[in-house]
């Protein structure tokens, strides 16, 4: 099945990227918090918690009453939404026949009632059928800037993952133009768009906050056979700038650390035009030798000369595993 556009930006309630869930009318079977963690959940047939069986997701009871139950989202950074996953994976008998989104766009901390009875909710997916055991993707062409997502589901039931793809909306008016800032960040509203390669793990994970958790959270490449082999990840930056400083964080990659990496950059309009081929790509970074489990900083005087950019290609040799990338500039 091919992947929806929406599916290319940035969950932006992500767990790793900073989202948090805020309340729940009900998780009496499995925790909010669930559906946001990576992955799709899993299923272990015979764990049992003194609640009923183990679920990872966010689980309500059977609902006796009136009404249905919904959840809280804060997103990790405000964003214009493109589109939902609503993943019900494992939950087969017991997941909700429908749901419904809403966003809102707060500018300060509200108290959790203040924030449930807010009169400035808007509907961003109506209600929507859901099937079992599946992503039930749907976009969104409301573009409303929302900094929390209200998950309503209907009547109760169980929701593995839920996520929330979007655009970055920062503040650039409030950075001083000679403020140091990661141009590679997430957060800011950098992009990974492309990659040769990622069987292991997503290219995604090289631009988001913090340190790598584990092997699994970064990018990392097959073993590639093909003498000369040169994987690659395409980034849109948060913002076009100069760079001063670049990271590159081997951690936890040990015995799959790439030999060597080299950056290039180009300026460019739009994201199209540079999957496209279209650009002239030109040096950033010479090719430099890697190391295991460890951040590589290269200053100012290892950086080539360079315009303004908009987009870098990271280059690795042969192939391997990356954990983070930092582009710090102005």
């Amino acid at each position: 099945m091919q992947q929806p556009d929406f599916q290319q930006y940035t969950d932006l309630i992500s767990e790793k990227l900073g989202g948090k869930v805020l309340y729940a009318t009900d998780d009496f079977f499995a925790e909010k918090e669930n559906l946001i963690k990576p992955g799709r959940g899993i299923f272990i047939p015979d764990k049992y918690t003194d609640r009923g069986k183990w679920m990872d997701g966010w689980e309500s009871r059977r609902k006796r009453v009136p009404g249905h139950d919904f959840c809280i989202v804060q997103l990790a950074v405000p964003g214009k939404i493109h589109g939902f996953d609503i993943d019900t994976n494992h939950f087969l008998g017991n997941h909700p026949p429908f749901a419904s989104v809403d966003g809102i766009y707060v500018t300060q901390d509200l108290p959790i009632e203040a924030l449930i009875h807010a009169p400035d909710w808007q509907e961003l997916l109506p209600k929507s059928p859901l099937a079992p055991g599946s992503q039930n993707l749907h976009a969104c062409p409301d573009r409303t800037l929302v900094t929390h997502v209200k998950l309503h589901i209907y009547p109760d039931g169980g929701v593995a993952r839920f996520r929330v793809y979007g655009e970055v909306v920062k503040d650039w008016g409030s950075v001083a133009s000679d403020t140091k800032i990661d141009l590679a960040s997430a957060l800011n509203g950098a992009r990974a768009l492309a990659s040769s390669d990622m069987f292991f793990s997503d290219m995604k994970n090289l631009l988001m906050p913090g340190k790598g958790v584990n092997m699994g959270d970064g990018w990392e490449t097959k073993r590639c056979r093909i003498p000369n082999n040169c994987d690659w990840v395409i980034i849109r930056l948060a913002r076009k700038g100069h760079i001063d400083e670049i990271h590159v964080d081997t951690h936890h990659f040990k015995g799959n650390f790439p030999e060597s990496c080299a950056l290039e950059a180009c300026s460019c309009e739009t994201n199209a035009q540079v999957l496209a081929g279209e650009v002239a790509w030109k040096p950033l970074l010479g090719k430099k030798l890697l190391a295991a489990h460890q951040e590589h900083i290269f200053g100012k005087d290892e950086i080539e000369a360079h315009d303004e950019i908009t987009h870098v290609r990271f280059n690795i040799y042969p192939d391997g595993g990356v954990s983070r990338l930092r582009l710090w500039g102005k």
